[in-house]
């Protein structure tokens, strides 16, 4: 179990007081852990003070527009597999299941996959079946790096380390796919309103759809008690 995916969680919530409190105590445990590389941690310290330091309302604009106000930027891992479309729910409820059967009960403002609430998760784990877990969803957390880096955001650090905790580097194909697709400016608006007024949404070739995807539900959906050794899924 690894406190570096909490403290990774917290990095990544909406900022609060409380987040802005505890975020040099979360650089403190994944220092103490040295799971991540010297150069991503030194990254992360600096995300970290300029959370901690930073006008409050400030920092939350900044996270609302990223986060919320991008689809394309989104934390919520699903919105990146399926979209809008009918198949998320069920992939919803697998993994709230999965959490559950580990003793994880989530409230009821809080979506199963929701990238802080999985990385909570994986806290909870072994560290091998969290690292594969991880994997899993690389190319998702690969393709959100990419464009963190295009927009010079201190946030690209988190996903760093996510890369570098991951089981599994980003399939080739499955990034070039996400990366594919627009990256949408928030600052349009007229854009952003055709954008939302889709109902179905997805992040991959229309046809074809993300060549990881059916992994990364599947591999969340199964109970790690079933999995073989680590939980690597083929």
């Amino acid at each position: 179990m690894a406190l570096t995916y909490r403290a990774l969680a917290l990095l990544l919530r909406y900022p609060t007081p409380e987040v802005q409190a505890l975020a040099p105590a979360a650089i403190e445990a994944i220092e103490a852990e040295a799971l991540v590389p010297a150069p991503i941690g030194r990254a992360l310290a600096r995300l970290a003070a300029d959370l901690a330091e930073g006008d409050i309302f400030d920092v939350q604009e900044r996270y609302v527009w990223l986060f919320d106000r991008t689809r394309s930027l989104s934390l919520n891992l699903y919105e990146h597999v399926h979209g809008e479309s009918r198949e998320r729910g069920p992939a919803m409820v697998a993994l709230l299941e999965l959490y559950r059967g580990r003793g994880l009960e989530l409230s009821a403002n809080e979506l199963p996959d929701h990238l802080p609430v999985f990385l909570e998760f994986l806290s909870i784990l072994p560290d091998a079946e969290a690292a594969s877990l991880l994997g899993e969803a690389s190319h998702v957390l690969a393709a959100l790096g990419e464009r963190l880096h295009k927009r010079d955001s201190p946030y690209r650090a988190v996903f760093g380390a996510l890369s570098a905790l991951a089981g599994d580097p980003a399939d080739a194909e499955a990034l070039a796919a996400l990366m594919q697709e627009p990256d949408d400016d928030p600052g349009d608006l007229e854009a952003m309103d055709k954008l939302w007024a889709e109902t179905a949404v997805t992040f991959g070739p229309a046809e074809t759809g993300c060549p990881q995807a059916e992994a990364l539900v599947s591999a969340m959906a199964v109970p790690p008690t079933s999995r073989h050794g680590a939980g690597a899924v083929a």
